[in-house]
Parts: structure tokens; C-alpha cells; sequence
């Protein structure tokens, strides 16, 4: 990221404080995380953009309970995720 907007992308605006957030999500084997599970994918292969640290972690909050409302689970591990389940779109 600060290969392409410069070291004080977070600080380049006066009196706001920001992130750098990704999409796709890192929590998508589509987004940021997508090399770290099929290793033939390019690494960083997402876009970003800086946003007010509030939003970035408001939008964070909303993800998460969108995912624990939906039961959406990482795949099948053991102990409690025995009801885990995964969906294969093919």
C-alpha cells in the first residue's frame, strides 16, 4: 500500500485517522487471503484504499455479524464446529 499512495497515506489528511482496507475481504478465499490458500494465486492480488479508521472498523463489525448471524464457517475442524458446513458453487 504505501508502495503506491506514500508512507503517510494515514496521516496525509489533517486530523483524520485512517486504515488501509482491502476488498475482496481477507475473510474471502477470493480477497486478500486468496494466495494463502491456493498457492498457484498471485500474493496481494486485492485492492485497497485508505478510509477513516472509524468506518474501516465499523464496516469490519458489520462483516462479522453478517457472518455469525449466517453461520458462515471456515470449513470443518473439530469440537465445536460440528455443524460446520461448506457450499462448493460450481
Amino acid at each position: 500500500m504505501c508502495q503506491v499512495l506514500g508512507a503517510d497515506y494515514a496521516t496525509s489528511v489533517p486530523g483524520v485517522s485512517r486504515e488501509c482496507d482491502e476488498y475482496p475481504f481477507a475473510s474471502t478465499y477470493e480477497g486478500a487471503a486468496q494466495s494463502k490458500y491456493d498457492q498457484t494465486k498471485p500474493k496481494d492480488n486485492f485492492s485497497a484504499r485508505p478510509l477513516p479508521k472509524a468506518d474501516n472498523g465499523a464496516g469490519g463489525s458489520i462483516l462479522k455479524i453478517f457472518m455469525d448471524r449466517n453461520r458462515i464457517l471456515d470449513g470443518f475442524s473439530s469440537g465445536d464446529d460440528i455443524d460446520a458446513y461448506v457450499i462448493s458453487i460450481s
